[in-house]
């Protein structure tokens, strides 16, 4: 139990952090829903009873129907207007924390790392915002709230059945809580693991459809299509068998329920019977100890939903707490030495959750104003070295100190919005002027003007509606909207034919004057630009050459031709 509590503690942190007056509000509303309804069904079934015994003896002159009635019609009124206003403030509060945990969890998404990471598994992002969010307000509406007013119910209910009798209270009160808490208990510990594989097996449906649709291309090209098509059916069953184990739960659960309260109530209506026959309580009294007894186990059953969603929600509970903590801030690179865009001394660093160094015992330095190519096998530590400059990698070992840098990756991300919102994601405060600048200078100005909306033409999902060509091309755009005095790039005319690939390094290398770039590649013309050439090999340099040497014009033939 420690393990679910250190779950929940911050998603029940974040409840409380976040509409603490509204959830505290609303459980209230709720517990006076429940107890005006058991004292307008047992002050109901008192004066029923009472005005009947009285009309069949002379005590109908002075019995008193006016205060009674007031007090049916005060309940149901105050019964009415409270569950109106539970409605409206525990959904309101729930709503209100799910879009702050949503909000919570997507930035926790955007880090460097976790973005990166989700970068191969999109349908796990979409998931986590979705359906692990929506299954976290069981925690509240469905379980914490109803728990608490059945508690509450219970006490009420064993108070006014112990002004009847000390011992028919405690007794009833007693055997409701147990059995009515100890139902739900088991039944949700049994329906734990169905729930997880439930939960599991839904995920893996959708993201399996997902795949099938985002990449039917490139499965039907590897004739894999009847493949990903019985996987899709087998995690649909799987998810199948997962519903089928949770309603036999559900059935035993309501069997067990309907049990309890066969018993308790026969046991009520047997002792209540007992009290008024040795003259203890009159006839309608005991009438409303009955109904008292009857309303006290309505709210047990509504924990039967609860406890089914109680393995789900402590599932999305746990998969979702540990990126709710509020990452600090990474700390700003150290600024380099005058005159020096970077220098790296005696730096490893390692990419998470692996044991594998990324870099080692990195000893580089770049001065203002020159360039560095990069170059050597994949997964030599290229990319690496550009996040460690980036900030986008923390080291473990060593000292890094480097000027603001901005990063361009071998892959264009482009979103289903306007050229201009695309461009503003780098200067949101750049004018029309300066986009159409930046524009000019990657060569895209005259591509977009020929379109009918111009800089406000709407892109599909993913960037659709521009060439692979034309998408680099806004992507350097961006680059160039970036004012920071080193720019990293990441085999940037990757994908790019012979021509438009020139153009971009002409056009980039004309905005980089005063600037320093490094440039990891394995494409001659790319590193031909550089001052410099470093070879990575495993994450260790292992040779730097300067243009004018012998071994500079080696490294260049080693890599691929234009």
């Amino acid at each position: 139990m420690s393990g679910f509590a250190a779950d929940l503690k911050p998603i029940l942190r974040l409840f409380l952090a976040e509409r603490r007056g509204a959830l505290l509000l609303g459980a209230a509303l709720s517990a006076a829903t429940v107890t005006a309804g058991i004292a307008l069904l047992g002050l109901s079934g008192w004066f029923i009873t009472a005005t009947s015994l009285a009309g069949l003896s002379a005590a109908a002159i002075t019995f008193d129907v006016f205060a009674p009635s007031a007090g049916i019609r005060l309940l149901a009124i105050v019964r009415t207007a409270a569950r109106y206003g539970e409605r409206l403030a525990t959904h309101d509060a729930t709503l209100g924390v799910l879009a702050a945990l949503r909000e919570r969890l997507f930035r926790s998404f955007a880090e460097p790392g976790a973005a990166r990471a989700l970068l191969h598994r999109p349908a796990r992002l979409l998931f986590r915002l979705t359906a692990d969010i929506d299954a976290l307000d069981s925690l509240y509406l469905r379980i914490l709230v109803p728990a608490a007013v059945a508690i509450g119910a219970a006490l009420a209910a064993s108070l006014v059945l112990g002004l009847m009798h000390p011992v028919f209270g405690l007794c009833f009160g007693l055997f409701l809580a147990g059995a009515g808490l100890c139902l739900p208990l088991i039944a949700g510990r049994v329906a734990r693991k169905h729930a997880r594989s439930r939960a599991h097996g839904i995920e893996a449906l959708r993201s399996r459809t997902i795949d099938l649709v985002a990449g039917q291309t490139d499965l039907l090209m590897a004739g894999r299509l009847a493949a990903q098509r019985s996987a899709i059916a087998a995690a649909d069953r799987y998810a199948g068998r997962a519903d089928d184990q949770l309603n036999r739960v559900e059935t035993g659960l309501t069997f067990g329920f309907g049990l309890v309260s066969t018993l308790l109530l026969t046991a009520s209506l047997l002792a209540v019977a007992v009290l008024a026959e040795t003259k203890v309580i009159t006839a309608p009294v005991a009438v409303l100890g009955l109904l008292v007894a009857f309303a006290a186990v309505e709210p047990f059953a509504a924990l039967r939903r609860g406890a089914l969603e109680l393995g789900r929600t402590l599932l999305a509970a746990r998969r979702i707490a540990p990126r709710l903590a509020v990452a600090a801030a990474p700390e700003p690179l150290v600024a380099p030495l005058p005159r020096c865009a970077f220098s790296l001394a005696k730096v490893s660093a390692f990419h998470e959750n692996s044991a594998v160094p990324a870099l080692e015992d990195i000893e580089l330095a770049l001065q203002q104003g020159e360039r560095l190519a990069v170059i050597g096998s994949s997964g030599a530590g290229k990319s690496s070295l550009l996040a460690l400059l980036s900030g986008e990698l923390s080291a473990r070992t060593g000292n890094v100190a480097a000027m603001t840098a901005t990063l361009l990756t071998q892959r264009t991300e482009l979103f289903e919005d306007s050229l201009r919102g695309n461009l503003l994601l780098a200067n949101p405060d750049a004018n029309e002027a300066r986009l159409r600048e930046a524009l000019a200078a990657a060569g895209l100005l005259a591509d977009i003007e020929a379109m009918a909306r111009g800089i406000d033409t709407r892109l599909g999902e993913g960037g659709l509606g521009l060439s692979g060509g034309q998408s680099r091309r806004l992507a350097l755009a961006r680059l160039f909207l970036r004012d920071t005095p080193l720019w990293l790039l990441d085999e940037p005319t990757e994908g790019l034919d012979g021509a438009t690939a020139r153009d971009v390094l002409c056009r980039l290398s004309a905005m980089a004057t005063g600037r320093s770039l490094v440039i990891a590649t394995h494409i001659r013309r790319e590193a031909a630009i550089a001052d410099r050439i470093a070879v990575i090999e495993g994450g260790r340099i292992t040779e730097i050459s300067r243009r004018g040497e012998a071994a500079f014009e080696k490294a260049l033939d080693r890599l691929r031709p234009d």
